[in-house]
């Protein structure tokens, strides 16, 4: 088969001015995420397009920055608290020792406040003996202790004696000197020991009150240090919740440090690989020689779904490119093709209403129906390199359309092409490879098979 087609260059505006409004788009929507959705979720490098990589990897440096600045803060923070905490339990054996001491005062005050009202309720008895010998002499000694103080302050005068009873009053004069000191002895006496007694009981009171006040003082002690120790409990718990939140966050922080470094090693793969990609492609458009590219790079630069354009030159692709369709081959290149020549391509069966897909990125240069071969689609690839394919029966894409490879460019009909000479009964897709308007042949340009795809299924 041979189709006069030329090569040409097409690349619409509308393509080109959504690649231009694409272009930084990610990472402007990554910082325009609100903090606890980057929090949450990290993009997938793969999602990302080439052209915002380097920003999004910078954008990534400066979260994963900030994190690590958090995680310093907050061991600060857990070295504090730690800190606190320890003050906070030697604070409160300190304070248990200090509560234990004055609880024991505390006891050995009540215990001297006990002995103190037993040594009162003995005087408080005593008193009340004295007391009652006091009431217990005769009215007459009152009453005569009252006139001899009467007559002490008081003599009468020697002319009220009567000087017919002169014996008399004289007897009686000596009576009353005799009894008179012993009497005024017997009442100084019982004054003294009534005036012990009550300083003895007023010292009594006085100590009462002096360890009364002291045991209130020494309760109000117990009472504070033991509010203080609560209150200290109560901080330690509030200090242990602390640590354990701060932990979890330092926890947390650490594995986003750890996925944001995975990121942004994955990004740096990606630009290197991009940058390996533009560098080939760069060759390849210069007419050098194209360098070679490892799978991962390949896969990288192909991950990219935003690109308009070639992910890497066809050549470098070679071997890595996608079947178009999965089935069976009936010719291949340069076998007879039972006109007198040889084939130009190759020819696949496949089954009925089979989707086709693009076997390498490309613009669509031409779509529609040629001769008997049903609909055909022509991609550029780039580099003076076309890939025909021919016998669909519908096709998907429109002319100067930009397709990534595998993307889907049609479906099969029901009837095998003429030109497939299949010698079955399917549908047959003709594939063919131009390199600078020769055909070469397309073996060993696609991927290597599965044995699923090896036996014909797809």
């Amino acid at each position: 088969m041979s189709l006069p087609v030329g090569l040409f260059h097409l690349r619409s505006i509308h393509v080109a001015a959504l690649a231009a409004l694409g272009a930084g788009s990610f990472a402007l929507a990554l910082l325009a995420m609100p903090l606890n959705a980057q929090e949450d979720a990290l993009p997938d490098p793969v999602d990302i397009p080439a052209a915002d990589l380097e920003q999004t990897a910078g954008d990534v440096q400066g979260d994963l920055d900030m994190v690590r600045g958090e995680i310093n803060l907050g061991a600060d923070r857990i070295e504090a608290i730690r800190a606190e905490i320890e003050a906070l339990d030697g604070d409160a054996t300190q304070l248990g020792v200090e509560l234990t001491a004055a609880a024991q005062r505390v006891d050995l005050a009540d215990t001297d406040i006990r002995q103190i009202e037993e040594r009162l309720q003995a005087l408080f008895a005593e008193e009340q003996m004295v007391r009652s010998r006091l009431d217990g002499h005769d009215r007459s000694i009152s009453n005569l202790l009252a006139s001899l103080q009467r007559i002490s302050v008081s003599p009468p005068p020697a002319m009220i004696v009567d000087p017919a009873d002169a014996l008399g009053a004289a007897r009686a004069a000596l009576l009353l000197g005799a009894v008179l000191p012993q009497l005024q002895q017997k009442a100084d006496t019982v004054t003294e020991d009534l005036n012990a007694l009550l300083a003895l009981k007023q010292t009594a009171l006085e100590e009462a009150d002096r360890l009364n006040a002291n045991l209130m003082t020494l309760n109000e002690e117990r009472l504070r240090i033991a509010t203080i120790i609560e209150a200290r409990q109560r901080g330690l718990e509030w200090l242990n919740e602390d640590l354990l939140r701060e932990q979890a966050e330092a926890q947390a922080l650490a594995d986003r440090a750890t996925s944001l470094e995975q990121l942004i090693e994955s990004l740096d793969t990606r630009i290197a690989a991009v940058t390996a990609a533009d560098e080939a492609t760069r060759a390849a458009n210069a007419g050098e020689t194209i360098p070679t590219l490892d799978p991962e790079t390949l896969a990288l630069a192909f991950a990219d779904t935003a690109r308009t354009e070639p992910a890497v030159p066809i050549a470098a692709a070679r071997g890595y490119l996608t079947a178009p369709v999965r089935g069976a081959p009936v010719t291949t290149y340069g076998a007879a093709d039972g006109f007198g020549g040889t084939a130009k391509g190759l020819t696949v069966s496949t089954q009925e209403d089979a989707m086709i897909v693009a076997p390498a990125d490309g613009w669509v240069v031409y779509t529609g129906p040629f001769l008997n071969y049903g609909q055909i689609v022509i991609l550029n690839a780039g580099q003076d390199y076309l890939l025909v394919l021919a016998g669909l029966d519908t096709v998907s894409v429109e002319r100067g359309a930009f397709v990534q490879m595998g993307t889907s460019v049609g479906t099969m009909g029901e009837a095998p092409g003429d030109e497939a000479d299949s010698g079955g009964s399917g549908p047959a897709l003709y594939i063919e490879l131009r390199e600078g308007g020769v055909p070469i042949d397309p073996e060993g340009w696609w991927a290597a098979r599965t044995e699923q795809q090896e036996s014909g299924t797809s």
